[in-house]
């Protein structure tokens, strides 16, 4: 695909001084060329925002608790989507060994300067670290925490639970979805009965 460069864009707001004023727009995976390039995997519902920045943020995604996530601004100089990820070259970032540094990091703005949705929206990256929830049996079942979003799968991002039995994927089906509580990290679903037994 053909690549695209950036409308210049430059950050006004200083550094957030905590994980929640992040919003992550990709995980950097693995260089995809010999100039620097990294391929990314994306976490936004507007990969082609991209374009429209310049200076982003690379943020260690594991930060220890009560400290500040270590990041550093960065500028984009070229983006193209590849694969179901995006392919972002970053200024400084000129060899394989260099973009090999940068794997595992997020990209990532601060909350302030994303794209607002509506009320009864959410933004799929912010699923990750809720609670997901069971509604389907009597009584609720906490299935485990959300630690990624597979959106390569398919037309329905994937939803990748760690639970008692190990990895579970649950499809983010608008019809399984009851409630989306971002203020206690709780998801609600309704799921279809053997769903559970099926990935363990």
């Amino acid at each position: 695909m053909e690549r695209t460069s950036g409308t210049p864009h430059v950050l006004t707001n200083p550094m957030p001084e905590d994980a929640d004023s992040w919003a992550w727009l990709a995980r950097l995976r693995h260089p995809q060329g010999r100039k620097g390039e990294i391929l990314a995997e994306i976490l936004t519902d507007f990969p082609e925002k991209f374009a429209e920045r310049r200076q982003l943020w690379l943020v260690a995604p594991n930060s220890p608790a009560n400290h500040p996530p270590e990041a550093r601004p960065v500028e984009l100089m070229h983006h193209w989507l590849h694969k179901g990820g995006v392919v972002l070259h970053f200024a400084g970032v000129d060899s394989i060994s260099a973009a090999e540094l940068l794997c595992g990091l997020m990209v990532a703005i601060p909350q302030t300067e994303r794209v607002q949705l509506g009320e009864d929206e959410a933004y799929i990256g912010d699923l990750i670290g809720c609670q997901l929830i069971d509604l389907a049996g009597p009584e609720p079942v906490c299935l485990g925490p959300i630690e990624e979003v597979d959106r390569t799968a398919g037309p329905v991002a994937l939803l990748v639970v760690r639970g008692k039995q190990g990895e579970l994927l649950v499809p983010f089906a608008k019809s399984y979805l009851r409630k989306i509580d971002l203020a206690n990290k709780r998801l609600e679903m309704v799921l279809p009965e053997g769903l559970a037994e099926l990935n363990g």
